[in-house]
């Protein structure tokens, strides 16, 4: 069940915005809370296509291996990411508007243990506050920068 939803039109080509999206390399520049990215797969982004995330959530920082569970070009990819009983998962899907690209986004969080399962409101709230925004920076970033 989705807990965080976000659109956002982004004036690029959708074949622009697919690209800027899927390169995980930049996601320092793009976000935030994003402090680094190792790329653990060779090759063009695919299904099954690994990176190791670092934030700094809280002045903590917190790595965890995002793997990607979908990958239509131009069109859609999902990434999950399982860890300590969470189990984190994004979906995007890109549409060719006439203002740009539109950019859907649904986020998903299933947890495991009675632990998790308790604090997950805490947990969403936790997600919610880091990634909400985290389209708008996408955004920003695609239009701004020369392709």
């Amino acid at each position: 069940m989705s807990f965080l939803e976000r659109s956002v039109i982004i004036q690029k080509p959708i074949g622009e915005v697919f690209e800027a999206a899927t390169d995980f390399s930049k996601s320092p520049e793009m976000m935030d809370a994003v402090i680094e990215v190792e790329l653990l797969s060779e090759g063009p982004v695919k299904e099954g296509y690994k990176f190791k995330e670092t934030r700094e959530i809280r002045g903590r920082k917190a790595s965890s291996v995002i793997e990607v569970t979908d990958f239509e070009k131009n069109k859609s990819y999902s990434v999950r990411s399982v860890q300590n009983g969470l189990d984190l998962r994004y979906h995007y899907q890109f549409i060719e508007t006439t203002g740009g690209t539109r950019v859907d986004f649904r986020g998903e969080l299933f947890t495991e243990g009675l632990r998790n399962k308790l604090a997950q409101p805490i947990i969403k709230r936790i997600i919610k506050k880091e990634d909400e925004h985290h389209l708008e920076d996408m955004k920003k970033h695609i239009e701004t920068t020369a392709t």
